[in-house]
């Protein structure tokens, strides 16, 4: 196991590089990538930056440690200092920073600034929780696909400032370089149009270097650069980060890449994401063996928001991967399919128990409610990378929730369709008890070839309120103490990166 102190040693070992000398060598802003925060807390959050003067290059910096600054101030035009310190970083992390920022007020705001010899990152702005707040503004992000769309859908969530963004995953996509200009893909026997606008820098993620690299693509957006340094964020990664409907140590195509093929891409991964997201703790590897905390806890006011991650602890996809959907099979009654893994699933029932908050979110990668593609009363057609397919753990955590835990919101992200539907004791029965809502955001950018699929299947599905599988956005949340009002933004034109966004609808809870 890579422990913190074999780290820190190795770290000593390297030579302490001047500001001056690195950047008389490179020669370019280091803080190409931006800023950003993370993991608020009342007393605490995590401010990140990574230098990389080259950044498609791995980041371009010479090996060896380097010392980065940090200033934190209490207002926007950083003239009243609260604090400041260093971060000593390498290229054993790829010269990323991750202040873990203590000590704070509860609910107010902060302001912060890198710097490295005489250049300086852009101001960010971040905010502590705290649960006497009376509302709260809550971003709900996912799947930023580059090549489909600019992200002007952040720029949009950076102007409104939110307390948090809530970013559920597929931050970057892992696939090689499109053709620029309209394709044409065959989904499920229809020839369907698609867009290009721009192309990613290489071929599959799957070394350490292309995730590198592929991240600082990304993050070279102004777009969602400004989104990260308007807000803190929480994030957990959804298959995109890895492998498209990657399962634990399982890929999607077995076939195609080898168990220790996987294992080796997915250390790769998670370390990467780990330095390019304001988190704290990095990657834990013990030989092939490779895990990354991101499930947690976070309180907003009114919420009380369980970050899930349903990725690292999953069981395999049960009944095969028709698609949309695929028909039901033995394998999904099974109890022990799991989409949490049982620890994550303990912590998540012990939490929604104690909570005295409000709303209690769920904030999960995939739809929880349920979504057919046949017409009853044959047995559901579901897609089984979602909920749909981990129907009894699914159960579980229904029956707790309708044990008296208050007003339980699902947020989700992963199918690249906003929608709206409501949670029934039941699942597919709307004539049993309502216990709750699901508000699942479009894409930010991502495209949605079976937006037709669903809208052919809507009618078999009384529980939906609101879909739209045809415009890329977000939903802003704000949640009051009597009410949560989630407004779905949808963007213009995906294809122009000024584009503006307006609100496609707003959906109440206490009209729904």
């Amino acid at each position: 196991m890579i422990s913190r102190r074999s780290t820190l040693l190795t770290l000593a070992a390297l030579p302490l590089l001047s500001a001056k000398s690195v950047l008389a060598q490179t020669a370019a802003n280091p803080f190409s990538l931006g800023v950003a925060s993370g993991n608020p807390q009342p007393d605490q959050v995590i401010l990140w930056t990574r230098l990389a003067p080259n950044p498609l290059q791995a980041g371009g910096m010479p090996k060896g440690r380097v010392r980065v600054l940090y200033k934190v101030c209490l207002d926007a035009e950083m003239t009243k200092v609260f604090r400041e310190g260093s971060y000593e970083t390498s290229d054993l992390d790829a010269h990323s920073v991750h202040v873990a920022l203590k000590g704070l007020a509860p609910g107010r705001e902060y302001f912060y600034q890198f710097s490295f010899g005489d250049a300086q990152s852009p101001i960010g702005r971040t905010k502590t929780t705290s649960p006497q707040d009376s509302s709260a503004k809550l971003a709900l992000a996912s799947c930023n696909a580059y090549e489909s769309g600019f992200f002007a859908a952040f720029a949009d969530m950076a102007a409104w400032t939110p307390d948090c963004v809530i970013h559920v995953g597929d931050y970057i996509y892992e696939g090689g370089v499109g053709r620029l200009g309209s394709n044409k893909r065959m989904i499920a026997g229809q020839e369907l149009s698609f867009e290009t606008v721009r192309l990613h820098n290489g071929p599959e993620t799957k070394s350490l270097w292309d995730y590198r690299n592929r991240y600082a693509l990304y993050k070279m957006d102004p777009s969602l650069q400004a989104a990260h340094a308007a807000a803190p964020w929480i994030v957990a990664m959804d298959d995109h980060e890895i492998d498209n409907n990657w399962a634990g140590d399982i890929p999607e195509d077995p076939d195609q890449q080898t168990a220790l093929e996987f294992k080796v891409r997915k250390i790769a991964a998670l370390k990467a994401y780990y330095e390019h997201m304001p988190i704290e703790k990095p990657a834990m590897i013990n030989g092939l063996e490779a895990s990354l905390h991101m499930y947690g806890l976070y309180r907003f006011g009114p919420a009380q928001v369980h970050l899930l991650d349903t990725r690292q602890f999953r069981s395999d996809q049960p009944c095969g991967q028709g698609f949309p959907g695929d028909a039901a099979c033995d394998a999904m009654n099974d109890p022990n399919l799991t989409m949490t893994g049982k620890v994550q699933e303990a912590w998540l029932l012990d939490a929604l128990k104690r909570s005295s908050a409000p709303y209690n979110v769920l904030a999960s990668q995939t739809w929880f409610a349920p979504f057919r593609y046949n017409a009853p009363p044959e047995a559901p057609r579901v897609n089984m990378d979602q909920w749909d397919g981990y129907g009894v753990q699914r159960q579980r955590i229904i029956d707790a929730l309708a044990q008296g835990v208050s007003n339980p919101v699902v947020l989700s992200g992963d199918w690249h369709s906003a929608s709206a539907m409501r949670i029934h004791e039941r699942p597919f029965d709307v004539k049993s008890k309502r216990i709750g809502h699901n508000f699942c955001g479009t894409s930010i950018s991502s495209h949605c070839p079976w937006a037709g699929a669903l809208d052919a299947a809507k009618s078999f599905n009384p529980h939906v309120d609101y879909l739209d599988g045809h415009k890329r956005g977000y939903i802003r949340s704000l949640v009051e103490r009597n009410n949560w009002t989630a407004t779905y933004r949808t963007v213009d034109a995906p294809s122009d990166p000024n584009s503006g966004s307006t609100s496609a609808i707003e959906m109440r809870t206490r009209d729904l």
